[in-house]
C-alpha cells in the first residue's frame, strides 16, 4: 500500500448520487424521536437527510422536560437555506408547535412540486403535549398541500371531530382527512388497545388496512416520526404512494419489535434495523457455512433424512426466509457421507426456514435450526441435548393456509410445550409425511454440538 500511494500521489473522487430528504420538525435531545428519528431513518432508506428545527426538547425516554420553540425567522432561514441548495425530492413535517410555524411551512410547501409527508404530532409517546391547543385547526391549510397524513387515532380525532372507537370509525376519520385536500390519510392504530394493530390506509380510490399483531413493548418512542420519514425516504426515491406505505408499516413493525434498550424508560424504536439486518447476512451465511463444514467433517449422515437436511441461519432481525441463509437444495447422504447439493445463499429454504422464524416469535434469541430424521435411536438419544425435546403429534396438523402456516403450528405447540425453549421438536410423521427431528440453537457452536452429540450417540454412517 506505501508503494501504491507512492505511485498514485491523489486518488478520483466516486461520488455517491441519491435523493435529498427535507424534515421540518422538533429536536430530540434523547435521540429516539424528532429530527434525529428522521434523519436515522433517512440515511437507513438510502437517501441524504436535511432538515429545520422548530423547536428544541429536552426529553429523553421518560418524558419532556422542558420545550422552546424557535423564533419564526430562523426557521424560515433554515428552510430556505436547505431548498435553496439542494434538489429536495420530499418533504416531511413532524413537531411544528405552534400556528404561526405551520402558517410558515405551509407557505414553502405551496411552491414545492414534490411529494409532502403530514405527521401532525401533537403528543409524545410519553402523554406530553408537543402542540399548542391553538394551531389544531391550523393544520387543514398545510394538509391540502400534502401527498400523504400521518395521524395516530389521538390525533386524527383531534382533527376530524370523529370519535375511532372501531374499524368503520377508523375508515370515516380518514375520509374525513381527505377533505382537507391532502391526497390520502394512513390512520394508525398503535394507540388504540387492541391484541393487533390496524393501521389504515384511506385514498379517494381505496381503502387498505395493514393489520399485525401487537409487539409486547411500551418501547414505541419515535415510531411515529419514524414511520413517517420512512415513506417519505421512499417517495424520495419515486416509489408509489401504496408501495411506499407498505414498505413504511413493515419497517416500522420491525423497529419496534427489535427495539434500542436504552434509557431508563421503556427504549426506543431501531430507525437502523434494517441497514443491521443487512449488515448481519454474510456473518450469518459464514456461520452456516461453518456449521455445514462441520457436519461434513464429522459425519452426521446418520441424521440425514430421505428429503435432506437443511441447516438454516436466521440474522438477528429476520421476519422472513429471505432474511435466512441455508444449503440451496439441501444436504444429501452418500456413500462416503454427506454431500451438500450448492452452496448457502439466502432465501434457499421454505419450511426449515419458517419454522425457525416461527420459533423466534417464542425466542427471539434462536438463530439456527437443523432439520434432521427421526426414529427410535434418535429419540432415545434426545435425552443428551441441553434443553426440552417436544414431542408433536402432525395427524392432529390444521390444513396449511396460502401462506404454508403449518411451521407456525408446530413451533406454537412445542413453546406451549416445553418448559422454556426446546432443543428439538420432533414428531413421528403422518401420511406423506417424514418423521422429523428439528434442532434450535442461539448460536452456531450450539447447532454443532446438538448434532455431533447426537450423531456420535446414534454411530456414524
Amino acid at each position: 500500500m506505501e508503494l501504491y500511494n507512492t505511485i498514485i500521489m491523489t486518488r478520483k473522487p466516486a461520488p455517491d448520487s441519491r435523493p435529498v430528504v427535507l424534515t421540518i420538525a422538533g429536536s430530540d435531545s434523547g435521540g429516539g424521536a424528532g429530527i434525529q428519528a428522521d434523519l436515522k431513518t433517512i440515511e437507513a432508506g438510502g437517501a441524504f437527510g436535511t432538515s429545520a428545527i422548530t423547536a428544541v426538547t429536552a426529553q429523553n425516554t421518560l418524558g419532556v422536560v422542558s420545550s422552546h420553540v424557535l423564533p419564526i425567522e430562523e426557521i424560515d432561514a433554515q428552510i430556505d437555506a436547505v431548498l435553496s441548495d439542494f434538489d429536495v425530492r420530499a418533504v416531511k413535517t413532524g413537531m411544528l408547535a405552534t400556528a404561526p410555524v405551520i402558517a410558515v411551512v405551509t407557505e414553502y410547501v405551496d411552491d414545492l412540486d414534490v411529494p409532502v409527508v403530514v405527521d401532525p404530532v401533537m403528543v409524545a409517546a410519553t402523554g406530553d403535549r408537543l402542540l399548542a391547543p391553538d394551531a389544531e385547526n391550523v393544520y387543514e391549510d398545510l394538509l391540502a398541500h400534502a401527498a400523504l397524513t400521518t395521524p395516530n387515532a389521538d390525533e386524527a380525532e383531534v382533527l376530524t371531530g370523529i370519535e375511532l372507537t372501531d374499524h368503520e370509525g377508523t375508515i370515516q376519520a380518514g375520509k374525513a382527512l381527505l377533505e382537507t385536500g391532502v391526497d390520502a390519510a394512513l390512520v394508525k392504530g398503535g394507540h388504540v388497545p387492541t391484541d393487533r394493530v390496524r393501521d389504515v390506509l384511506v385514498t379517494a380510490d381505496d381503502v387498505k388496512t395493514y393489520e399485525h399483531p401487537r409487539v409486547d413493548t411500551d418501547a414505541t418512542h419515535g415510531s411515529g416520526c419514524t414511520l413517517a420519514s420512512a415513506i417519505t425516504t421512499r417517495l424520495a426515491h419515486d416509489e408509489p404512494l401504496a408501495d411506499a406505505v407498505d414498505a413504511g408499516v413493515s419497517f416500522i413493525e420491525r423497529a419496534v419489535r427489535y427495539h434500542l434498550d436504552v434509557g431508563e424508560g421503556p427504549g426506543s424504536v431501531h430507525h437502523m434495523v434494517a441497514l443491521r439486518e443487512r449488515a448481519a447476512r454474510q456473518r450469518t451465511q459464514e456461520d452456516v457455512e461453518g456449521i455445514v463444514r462441520q457436519f461434513v467433517e464429522g459425519d452426521v449422515s446418520r441424521l440425514v433424512p430421505e428429503v435432506g437436511m437443511n441447516v438454516v441461519g436466521a440474522t438477528p432481525y429476520a421476519e422472513e426466509p429471505g432474511e435466512t441463509a441455508a444449503v440451496e437444495g439441501r444436504i444429501t447422504r452418500t456413500l462416503s457421507g454427506i454431500n451438500p447439493n450448492r452452496g448457502v445463499r439466502f432465501g434457499a429454504s421454505s419450511h426449515v426456514a419458517r419454522f425457525l422464524l416461527s420459533a423466534r416469535e417464542f425466542d427471539p434469541s434462536v438463530r439456527f435450526a437443523v432439520n434432521c430424521r427421526f426414529d427410535d435411536e434418535i429419540e432415545d438419544a434426545l435425552g443428551i441435548l441441553d434443553g426440552p425435546a417436544v414431542e408433536l403429534d402432525r395427524t392432529t396438523e390444521p390444513e396449511p393456509d396460502v401462506e404454508g402456516s403449518t411451521m407456525g403450528w408446530v413451533a406454537h405447540r412445542a413453546f406451549e410445550r416445553a418448559d422454556g425453549t426446546p432443543a428439538a421438536v420432533y414428531d413421528r410423521g403422518d401420511l406423506g409425511k417424514e418423521a422429523i427431528t428439528r434442532l434450535l440453537a442461539p448460536d452456531p457452536e450450539t447447532a454443532i454440538d446438538q448434532a455431533l452429540a447426537l450423531a456420535e450417540v446414534i454411530g456414524g454412517g
